[in-house]
């Protein structure tokens, strides 16, 4: 029950996240570990089983993780735990990201845009407000954050549409060439909004950020060829992926 072990789970299952923590500085990592690898789990939960019902109990179970003052024995509920009280991490924050997640357990489309709107707050803005938070982010922060957080949700989200529909979900309300467009617009407009409180970050917390690094890349290639969406070439090449990285590591900015 350690931050490694958390590292070894998030480098196993979300690679990406993985690759932003360990071009962290080091003393972030240990904060940024237990977080990412607490949402792996979560996001797992609905898919490790076919009953509803067992998925529901195993969401249920990380919500009763994070609502109880002592930790499980578990190897990221320890971690989790001993972060919550270090950094003070709000305990609503985490329950909404973990409720957020029972739409991945049935097959209805979200009911409208908010719904989906709704989910990417709680989950990618809902982490990312975590993370920049355990970080130092002030308060002040939190608009600039939560909207680059749901920026890069909704890449992330765009990414996985083949996934999820091998699966039997219905992630988009509309899938056809317009809708994918304006969607992904409409992250590029939160990006640039996002950017408008830059001021607001310090720079200790931007680590937290670099979870990002992809999403204006992603959801620009998104606006000019929708298509790649459903065809699942959404995605930046190897050398524009390491670029990002490198660059937002070094100039803190994003």
């Amino acid at each position: 029950m350690s931050v490694e072990a958390c590292a070894g789970l998030v480098a196993r299952g979300d690679p990406d996240r993985f690759a932003a923590v360990m071009a962290a500085p080091v003393a972030a990592r240990a904060r940024l570990f237990p977080l990412y690898a607490f949402n792996l789990e979560v996001a797992r939960a609905p898919w490790v089983a076919k009953e509803p019902m067992i998925a529901e109990m195993r969401l249920q179970w990380w919500r009763d993780v994070v609502a109880e003052p002592t930790p499980r024995a578990h190897e990221v509920a320890a971690p989790l735990h001993d972060l919550i009280r270090a950094v003070n991490l709000p305990l609503d924050v985490l329950d909404r990201l973990v409720e957020a997640r029972r739409w991945d357990i049935y097959r209805d489309a979200f009911a409208d845009q908010a719904a989906m709107d709704a989910y990417l707050e709680d989950t990618a803005a809902g982490l990312m407000w975590l993370a920049a938070r355990s970080l130092g982010a002030p308060d002040r922060a939190e608009v600039a954050i939560r909207g680059y957080g749901w920026a890069a949700g909704l890449a992330a989200f765009l990414r996985a549409v083949p996934e999820l529909e091998a699966r039997g979900r219905v992630p988009l309300l509309n899938g056809r060439a317009d809708g994918v467009r304006a969607l992904a617009q409409r992250g590029l407009d939160g990006l640039a909004q996002a950017r408008d409180h830059r001021s607001t970050v310090p720079r200790a917390a931007t680590a937290a950020l670099l979870a990002g690094w992809q999403a204006e890349g992603l959801l620009t290639q998104a606006v000019k060829d929708p298509a790649a969406v459903a065809e699942g070439q959404l995605g930046l090449s190897e050398f524009s992926r390491r670029g990002r990285l490198l660059w937002q590591t070094l100039s803190g900015r994003w």
